[in-house]
This record gives structure tokens, sequence and C-alpha cells, in this order.
């Protein structure tokens, strides 16, 4: 992600430590299984291969329709190397099921659906205001406490993709509601296990971009529910979409995450790297 102004201005905000606001607004995570439930049982009543300008790994634009209701979601198969990055649709359902797990529910909800006799992913549309991108080129900025929210939606983030590897975050994967609230799309690209991904992480000190990049303040409840992850939870959240290859490399991502939050601590002290609301 390239450097931005809006970037510029939220390093220049004074931390506060007012109660934050979820992602996906409590009353819509109430609705997730529900969402869950809709995406696999609903009948395809439409659909379209959507260009690469749409997507690289061009999915498919779904439109669902269950009891009267119609929605429109994103199904992908695709798996395997793919123009020299290794995609995997199972990481899609993996990403969304460990989002809502750690309590982030930034992620859209996903299920495995077949579609023309093959598996894939399929996940709800979401409902957005702008991109990343289109922000950045309209030099939009949040205003007043929403400053607060957006920055830590960022550290939020990156804590996220370091944790599933994601170095594929371009500006136009991150969703901005008109509240500013942040929704993230496309993890085919995620849950890599080479030393690449396994001994570093993305979003730290190091990253091309430097320190306006990295996971500066988190929720305490985030930080414990990172600290908590074994082996046995992982494949609990999510079943058979990982393999224990990349199960260990998330394990191992968690490690280098902890021991990162820890030295920031240490540094810059509990009450500014850990706050008790979000």
């Amino acid at each position: 992600m390239k450097k931005t102004a809006l970037v510029c201005v939220l390093m220049g905000l004074v931390w506060s430590g007012v109660e934050s606001i979820a992602q996906y607004k409590p009353e819509e995570t109430a609705d997730f299984a529900k969402w869950e439930e809709f995406l696999a049982t609903a009948k395809i009543v439409d659909q379209r291969r959507m260009p690469i300008s749409e997507g690289v790994t061009q999915p498919w634009h779904l439109t669902l329709e269950k009891d009267g209701l119609k929605k429109s979601a994103v199904w992908k198969n695709i798996s395997g190397l793919q123009q020299g990055f290794k995609e995997s649709w199972k990481a899609e359902i993996a990403a969304y099921r460990l989002s809502k797990f750690l309590g982030l529910n930034m992620v859209p909800p996903t299920v495995e659906k077949e579609f023309q006799g093959d598996r894939g992913s399929c996940q709800l549309f979401a409902e957005y205001w702008k991109d990343f991108e289109k922000i950045t080129k309209e030099k939009a900025q949040p205003k007043g406490i929403k400053y607060t929210y957006f920055l830590r939606a960022l550290y939020l983030q990156r804590a996220f993709d370091n944790l599933i590897s994601n170095e594929d975050r371009h500006q136009r994967n991150y969703l901005i509601t008109e509240d500013w609230r942040m929704v993230l799309i496309d993890h085919s690209r995620t849950f890599r296990t080479t030393s690449k991904f396994t001994k570093k992480l993305i979003y730290d000190e190091k990253f091309k971009e430097g320190k306006n990049f990295i996971m500066d303040a988190l929720p305490r409840k985030f930080y414990e529910a990172v600290k908590s992850l074994t082996k046995p939870a992982i494949r609990d959240v999510v079943g058979e979409y990982l393999t224990e290859d990349e199960i260990e490399a998330t394990l191992a991502r968690k490690e280098l995450i902890v021991a990162w939050i820890e030295n920031h601590i240490k540094e810059k002290g509990e009450a500014y790297v850990l706050y008790d609301t979000y």
C-alpha cells in the first residue's frame, strides 16, 4: 500500500482511550450465522464471471435467492500456483473463520458452496461506501473521533494480515463504510508456509513503508485471543480449510506477533499499546 495523505494525517493523532467501534456492527455480526446458512443453501439465480479489472483471479459474481430474499455473493475456486502466487479458495473461508474467532469481524461471511460441479468459497457481497484506493485519490479523511476509530482499524488490519501472512492487501481490498468502518476482502493469497512468512512479520518497522505501518495499539482482548491460539484451537476454528503445515506456519507467526507486542510494550508502555475496549 502506498503512503497516503490520509495516513500522514492519522500519524499526528494523539491516541485517545475512548471506546472504539466494531468493524461490523453488533447487530450485523449477530446475523452472521443466518448469512452463512443463506450462502450455503440459497439458489443461484444469476451469474457472471468478473473481469480482471474487478479481480485478478476472476471470481464469479452470483445472485442468490431464498424465500424471496436476493443477495449478491462472490464465488472462487482458484487453487495452486497462479501468476507466481500460491492461491487457495479454502484460505478465504479460513480467514473469515479466524477473523470471527478473534473477535475482529472484519471479513464478510464466507462459506463453502458448490457451483458448476466444483467446490469453492462463497462470500456475501459487502456493502460499502468506497474502497481505500478511491478515498486516497479523493483525499477523503475521517472527521473527529472517527480518526481514532479508523487508525485503530488499520492497526487491527495489520495485525490480522501479519497473522494470516497476507502481503496482497492492496487498496481495493479495503472497503470503507460511510461511517469509516473497515471491511477486508480477498484472502486467497494467505496462510503461506515458506520461511519468508514464518521468520518475520509483514507489518513491522522493516516494512517498506516504514513505521507508519506497524501494529501500534491493539485491543487487549485481541492480544489475549492471539496468545491463546494453539494447534487444536486453530484446527477447531478452520476445520479442513487449512493444512497442518499452514496451521504450523500460523502458529509461528502468532509467536512473532506476541514477541513484537511484548517488546513494543517495553518501549512504549502497556497503556499505550493495549486498550481495554473495542
